[in-house]
């Protein structure tokens, strides 16, 4: 029985670990407009940045797990090099709110991680995989709420550098002075 419990537990890891089912989302499609809630108790929604900043959307298999936690922490310590473009940025799974608000905690997360425990935004960006999580896949979204780009393959480790590099290659314009 131990045995057992030990190979769900490496497949859980595995399966939760990658993108397994690309989306059928495509560049340049428009992006599923959303509404969720964020580990603040605000309320986001895609619309809402419409002509007025670069949205990327992170989603994470689960809340608390090990590579979870290396990209959150990666986006608390790194994050100034993604507020140096005029986009704002959002982790996202399918959890409960308060299981992604203790994860936010513990994480010291300053920016919203949204909650979907309805599946229902992560099955319009086609991200829920065989497991009933989100595969690990961000999107850039522009001003015009279309898809510039979806990036499947996440080093967690290096995911703010990352999202800050994407922006700069996709053209974002720096973010505007206070």
């Amino acid at each position: 029985m131990k045995k057992m419990s030990k190979i769900v537990c490496i497949l859980l890891a595995i399966f939760t670990s990658f993108s397994l089912l690309a989306t059928d989302l495509k560049v340049g499609e428009p992006a599923p407009n959303f509404t969720l809630q964020a580990t603040n108790g605000d309320y986001y929604q895609l619309s809402d940045y419409k002509d007025k900043q670069v949205v990327v959307l992170a989603w994470y298999p689960m809340a608390n797990t090990r590579g979870c936690t290396i990209e959150c922490k990666s986006l608390v310590e790194k994050g100034h090099l993604i507020r140096e473009y005029n986009a704002s940025y959002f982790m996202a799974s399918v959890d409960p709110l308060d299981k992604n608000r203790d994860f936010a905690k513990k994480t010291g997360a300053d920016f919203p991680m949204l909650s979907d425990p309805s599946k229902e935004t992560a099955k319009a960006y086609d991200v829920l995989n065989i497991m009933r999580v989100a595969s690990r896949v961000t999107f850039y979204i522009s001003k015009e709420g279309k898809i510039l780009k979806i990036d499947d393959d996440i080093n967690t480790k290096t995911a703010a550098e990352d999202i800050a590099k994407h922006l700069k290659e996709l053209n974002v314009e720096p973010a505007l002075s206070k």
